[in-house]
């Protein structure tokens, strides 16, 4: 019998390293590059649709290059080195299924569709750096918004059986692939899944974990809770070697709310994380983390929110990953300098997103308030009861009408920019998102490096 490569696995309500010694995961989700979102990286509206809307305007073989090589320059080698010597041991890496599979050619799992993300976690793992495999976006969108790759506000996942058997045979390839891979800390099997129903979620689990384990028994799963990973009374008994992953974002960190109290912050947190401290298993914080306003003094106040979050994990020996590490300078620990090419072409643009609301993620909601205002008192007038699945009648119309309705012309004029391009200048644009052309946000990372200091008792 072939001996089995040791892993990082859960021990009660804490992780061993391959080592057998306890272990803390502390680090960032590497969001926007294997699977992208708009606020990350500037375009408008879903993935699949900016990707189609640049085809149109330069052709099919130009626009591979731009995203080939923009994939290739987001994260390299010297990423990986500034996570490792920053003292983070971890990386959630968000992937969209469109890398393994067309929905062309439904469960043909594609040759080379692993090249990037090996590449990644080869990288990380040279630094110290475990990674997580983190499902993002899943056919048919497992929920509501954008950054399931959504075009519409419909979760269809669970409504078809079709899309569920796909990301079943997703995950077999993918733990067929990294089984005995001592540096993938394990599989986060759903992000943010929202199930309405509340029906299929908890059995879709099961059937997901047990063909998983029938292929690759030793990896930990990571199970988002329903409802962005907020709801976790779906679940029963725990599975073995299985992390519930909550994820923790403070309405005022997000500009959603003037008020803020450490306190409420603390209670939502127990109130999430009730399900792993009950059963003994171990807290990940798989997403939390302000958005910055570029206001000094605001950004200080949310700095304060991130450093009550850090210390409230050390408190309860929880791990940690914050979104994010690369944008083009909203959220991220790194950020794109505003002096690059691709900063310089599309600052404008983003603006003109910014001042329509048409991304969701760091926007009041509102936009154009005198557009915007009567349709949601239209609604709240005409229907004072509706208040519809997951986040209510506000997050529905302003998804229908701005993050939906305004963003897709806009996919086309963001596509529109790149017409006129020689082969350099394309170049130009995706390395604007190297290592080397971006800028560290200091007091972030001066943050996160004191949370990561923090002696936690085991």
């Amino acid at each position: 019998m072939t001996a089995r490569t040791p892993t990082v696995r859960t021990s009660g309500s804490s992780f061993l390293g391959p080592d057998g010694q306890p272990l803390l995961l502390r680090g960032v989700c590497l969001g926007g590059w294997l699977n992208m979102e708009n606020f990350i990286t500037g375009y408008s509206a879903n993935e699949t649709l900016m990707r189609r809307e640049v085809r149109r305007a330069i052709g099919d073989d130009r626009a591979e290059r731009f995203f080939e090589r923009l994939l290739i320059r987001f994260f390299e080698e010297p990423d990986a080195a500034f996570l490792g010597q920053a003292g983070l041991n971890l990386a959630r890496i968000a992937v969209g299924y469109k890398h393994f599979e067309d929905d062309a050619r439904p469960f043909e799992i594609k040759a080379d569709g692993f090249r990037h993300l090996d590449r990644a976690i080869d990288a990380l793992s040279r630094h110290g750096v475990y990674s997580i495999v983190d499902l993002h976006a899943l056919p048919g969108s497992q929920n509501q918004h954008w950054h399931s790759d959504n075009p519409t506000h419909v979760a269809a996942f669970w409504e078809h059986r079709h899309f569920q058997d796909r990301v079943v045979n997703l995950w077999e390839a993918i733990a067929e692939h990294y089984r005995g891979n001592s540096w993938v800390a394990g599989y986060n099997l759903l992000n943010e899944p929202a199930d309405e129903s509340r029906s299929v979620v908890g059995p879709f689990y099961r059937r997901l974990v047990t063909a998983i384990r029938a292929v690759d028994p030793d990896h930990t799963v990571f199970l988002d809770g329903n409802t962005y990973a907020t709801e976790f009374d779906i679940f029963d008994e725990p599975f073995e070697n299985a992390v519930y992953t909550l994820h923790d974002y403070v309405p005022a960190g997000l500009g959603r709310s003037s008020h803020y109290s450490r306190e409420e912050a603390e209670q939502k947190f127990l109130q999430r994380s009730a399900y792993a401290r009950s059963t003994g298993t171990p807290i990940l914080v798989g997403e939390f983390g302000p958005i910055y306003t570029g206001n000094e003094a605001e950004d200080v106040r949310l700095r304060s929110i991130l450093a009550d979050q850090l210390d409230l994990y050390q408190r309860h020996s929880a791990s940690w990953a914050l979104w994010m590490y690369k944008d083009i300078g909203r959220q991220g620990l790194v950020s794109v300098r505003p002096d690059t090419p691709y900063r310089r072409r599309f600052d404008d643009f983003v603006a003109k997103k910014n001042r329509l609301a048409a991304d969701q993620w760091g926007s009041d909601g509102v936009g154009v308030a005198e557009v915007t205002r009567p349709f949601q008192d239209l609604i709240a007038g005409e229907f004072p009861d509706f208040d519809p699945y997951p986040w209510g009648r506000f997050d529905w119309v302003r998804t229908l009408l701005l993050n939906i309705t305004i963003a897709q012309p806009l996919a086309h004029e963001y596509a529109s920019r790149f017409r006129g391009l020689d082969d350099s200048e394309l170049d130009a644009l995706a390395d604007s998102f190297a290592f080397e052309s971006c800028a560290v946000r200091e007091p972030l990372l001066a943050e996160l490096q004191q949370g990561v200091a923090t002696k936690t008792a085991q």
